[in-house]
């Protein structure tokens, strides 16, 4: 049996692996989407607790909208979430990450999943302005620590300077 530091330091470990190779495959993605993509494949292998992994992005159109990305787990109802609703429309309003160790004891959660019990949400920033966000469901009470936080605020930071970056290239080549 692993005992709970053996797990921390394994995470810790997978933590340090996926953002090396976050930020590898960030130079060459060709797009947004594949970025996300491989983002949303490469977590939940190596973090087992992570059971749904997925993106919203603010609607281009209506940025009172959020728009279901690249996600990894189980279909999801919430195509679209209003940023006024649910957890993830409260991380785009606090411009914050939020982290709810019981979601059926928090009112904003928008049930998607029976199996679902904690979540984690964190807002990605362009030009220091929230686009969009991952979002993070696990089956498991208070799955998230603090380091699960600044794992994937720095996963957020990469896609936020992949799209910096790739909207100053298209941006020059107008």
């Amino acid at each position: 049996m692993v005992s709970q530091a053996q797990n921390k330091s394994m995470s810790q470990n997978a933590f340090a692996q996926i953002i090396s190779e976050v930020n590898t495959f960030a130079k060459t993605a060709p797009t947004l989407g594949a970025l996300q993509s491989f983002i949303v494949e490469i977590i939940p292998k190596r973090l087992p607790y992570y059971n749904w992994t997925g993106f919203y992005m603010l609607d281009p159109n209506d940025p009172e909208m959020l728009v279901l990305g690249p996600f990894h787990g189980a279909p999801t109802e919430h195509m679209r979430i209003p940023v006024k609703e649910g957890i993830c429309g409260a991380a785009v309003a606090e411009n914050d990450t939020v982290i709810v160790d019981d979601v059926h004891s928090d009112p904003r959660y928008l049930a998607c999943s029976l199996e679902t019990k904690s979540e984690i949400v964190v807002p990605i920033r362009v030009y220091g302005t929230v686009a969009g966000e991952i979002d993070i469901d696990s089956h498991d009470l208070a799955a998230f620590s603090a380091q699960d936080r600044e794992f994937l605020e720095e996963c957020a930071a990469i896609v936020g300077h992949f799209m910096e970056r790739t909207q100053a290239v298209s941006s020059d080549a107008k």
